[in-house]
């Protein structure tokens, strides 16, 4: 019992010793005033430009000061990652505790010696490995014991193994000389600082060179970095040589400010989202016993092995994301995916679509730091994957500083969305820079999202356009086919308040011309269909298990994922959310779920959540206004069949163009942690 007090006593000490240090190291390099001396060649390696990378090396006595040099980097690249090579002594497990909060990651390990295995081939492999990964690389060529400032072979072998540059660095600041071996300098707050950073080394070119001998390098190797700890310790108001930058610079976090707010804001609302939550659960739009995924909490075990987290928001973003997901475990036979969900219809579409012991389901927290710091806590996804606009600054910045890769699929960002963000410029750029890569819906997509902040961008590509067709119960739909024969079948789907009573109209306008005409109205959600078929005068719903006659004009089809059902048994589509009138303004919903079957499809013409889909479709979709329209065209479509049929094979050609889409984007998201 004494024991354990003593350790756990041991353990609470070390805890506070890391804080404390890492709040004052913070503080004092954070208020020095730097200037950083680089070089023109050496910057896009500082600052991984596309994708480059390189070896940094330093003297042991300036780890302190070098978090400096990647404040300084990670703003002009948020996508840069970083290793630093650390000791897996006991100093060196502290050093790596205590920069691990600011996204320097540590590699463990030191030089082999004396018969005793410190972990250098590991290391080396690992840091081989990350260099040619994107990330760079830092070590200290004299650590972790020295002798001072006389380099080992460490920094030589690895930039030989890996083929990659390497970049010395200088520094210098305010502070004090500790009585260590390698008198190591430590920062003291509001003084001044300088970096400077030297020319890359290039190693082929040393390869090729005739006196290209190991001892010969790390001669040179010190002289230079002794040659860059003279520069740093000019005055700043001197100029700096030919070739390099200068440049002074104020590490503030007053740059995170935009997302500081955003993170208050969230922090003083949480005490009462409990009890939204609740008045959800009276709505129906919650699930009781789960609720509490909302806050963080697990209600799964989680699997072992890699887990990458997919997170779409409703039915049409999850459907979406499904060949993507099943993209991913075929390529990677080890792979677990969780994929989270804002919605109950999405969460239950998800189980009736996945039976895969690989997939497990949980809720999205919503956007509070402490719950999301909850959620990555139990889940550690190596990498995580948003779809179309779901944008959480929270969420992503929590990503961001546990190093977690974020990417965007089918990236969407509609007229009025941009407008929004843009009066929260601020907030959307820190969001959206902080993404490994956005791969956008369509180009006016990518070029909102670029104004906002967005860095790098993959080709554009809709996934619903991707899809496979919409499955269907075989049996049921040969049920519903005999009882249904002899029947001209329209399908209005996904349809909103405000248009089911047009729709409605629109039936009766049909029905003088084809007395055997029958309107499947299918909500957009499902828990309205009670209330909805009491409206349209008690017509029967499929979800108590009514089954029209031929004395019944309209057929509510309350129930979820049975879309490919129902667009096999009409061949005439309109896409509800869309005609005048519409509560909510309306914006339209994905046309390409009856497209990929070979449906004529119409709409209203309020589609602007979904512009560039329709105008792609253009030729084969028709744009109404009102009732009277809608049934005008529902009559021709059933006068002319083969004119539907063009129509419908226009449409199916354009909705399965970018079959492969999915693969290509699964090699990208596993290429983030692989």
């Amino acid at each position: 019992m004494l024991r354990t007090l003593k350790t756990d006593c041991k353990i609470l000490a070390r805890k506070a010793g890391v804080w404390s240090l890492r709040q004052y190291l913070g503080f004092a390099l954070k208020t020095t005033r730097w200037t950083f001396r680089v070089n023109e060649q050496a910057w896009p390696l500082l600052t991984s430009q596309n994708g480059q990378t390189a070896v940094v090396a330093f003297w042991h006595e300036i780890l302190p000061l070098t978090p400096a040099l990647w404040w300084w980097a990670e703003p002009q690249n948020p996508h840069i990652r970083l290793r630093v090579l650390i000791s897996r002594n006991r100093d060196g497990r502290m050093i790596a505790d205590v920069v691990a909060p600011w996204r320097i990651w540590s590699i463990a390990g030191s030089s082999d010696s004396k018969g005793k295995n410190k972990g250098g081939a590991a290391a080396l492999r690992r840091m081989r490995a990350s260099l040619r990964n994107a990330t760079l690389v830092a070590i200290t060529p004299d650590g972790p014991r020295g002798p001072r400032r006389q380099a080992q072979q460490g920094t030589l072998a690895l930039a030989k193994l890996a083929g990659k540059p390497i970049v010395l660095v200088g520094a210098t600041c305010t502070g004090i000389r500790l009585k260590t071996w390698d008198r190591m300098i430590f920062p003291l707050p509001f003084g001044h600082g300088t970096m400077a950073c030297a020319p890359p080394i290039d190693m082929r070119r040393h390869n090729q060179e005739e006196n290209s001998s190991s001892e010969t390098f790390t001669q040179q190797l010190e002289h230079a970095l002794d040659n860059m700890m003279h520069l740093a310790q000019q005055p700043s108001n001197m100029s700096s040589p030919a070739g390099y930058s200068q440049e002074k610079v104020a590490l503030s976090p007053l740059s995170l400010m935009p997302s500081r707010v955003w993170q208050v804001a969230a922090s003083v609302l949480s005490p009462a989202l409990p009890f939204f939550l609740r008045w959800r659960q009276t709505k129906g739009k919650e699930i009781p016993a789960r609720v509490r995924e909302k806050m963080g909490f697990s209600s799964l075990p989680r699997c072992s092995g890699n887990l990458v987290w997919f997170h779409a928001a409703s039915v049409g973003e999850t459907v979406s994301i499904l060949p993507l997901v099943a993209a991913c475990l075929a390529q990677k036979a080890d792979l677990q995916v969780l994929v989270t969900t804002g919605t109950v219809t999405a969460a239950r579409l998800l189980a009736q679509r996945v039976v895969n012991p690989r997939v497990v389901h949980q809720f999205m927290p919503l956007d509070v730091p402490r719950w999301g710091r909850r959620f990555l806590d139990y889940w550690q996804p190596k990498a995580a994957v948003f779809t179309e606009s779901e944008l959480w600054p929270n969420m992503l910045g929590l990503c961001h500083t546990r190093n977690v890769p974020v990417m965007l699929v089918n990236g969407r960002m509609s007229a009025s969305s941009f407008k929004g963000w843009q009066r929260m410029g601020g907030v959307a750029r820190r969001m959206l820079e902080r993404f490994a890569w956005v791969s956008a819906r369509s180009d006016e997509d990518a070029q909102r999202l670029q104004q906002l902040g967005a860095t790098k961008l993959l080709e554009t590509g809709d996934l619903k356009t991707a899809a496979p067709p919409l499955p269907v119960d075989k049996a049921e739909l040969a049920r519903l086919k005999e009882c249904l024969a002899g029947r001209r079948i329209l399908a209005a789907v996904s349809t909103h308040p405000g248009e089911e009573q047009q729709i409605a109209q629109a039936a009766k306008l049909i029905r003088r011309d084809y007395p055997d005409v029958l309107v499947l109205v299918i909500p957009r959600h499902p828990e309205r269909g009670a209330d909805l078929s009491v409206m349209l005068g008690y017509v029967p719903r499929r979800g108590a298990g009514q089954i029209p006659t031929e004395d019944d004009l309209l057929w509510v089809c309350d129930t979820l994922g049975e879309l490919g059902l129902f667009f096999r048994l009409a061949p005439c589509v309109f896409i509800g959310n869309s005609l005048p009138g519409v509560l909510g303004g309306g914006g339209g919903h994905n046309p390409f779920e009856p497209a990929r079957l070979g449906c004529a499809i119409a709409s209203g013409p309020l589609v602007q959540n979904f512009t560039d889909a329709f105008q792609h479709m253009a030729a084969g979709v028709t744009i109404v206004s009102n009732a009277q329209e809608l049934a005008v065209w529902a009559r021709d479509m059933f006068a002319n069949p083969f004119k539907r049929q063009q129509l419908g094979e226009n449409v199916q050609h354009i909705a399965t163009a970018n079959a492969d889409l999915p693969e290509r984007l699964a090699k990208h998201i596993l290429a983030q942690i692989w």
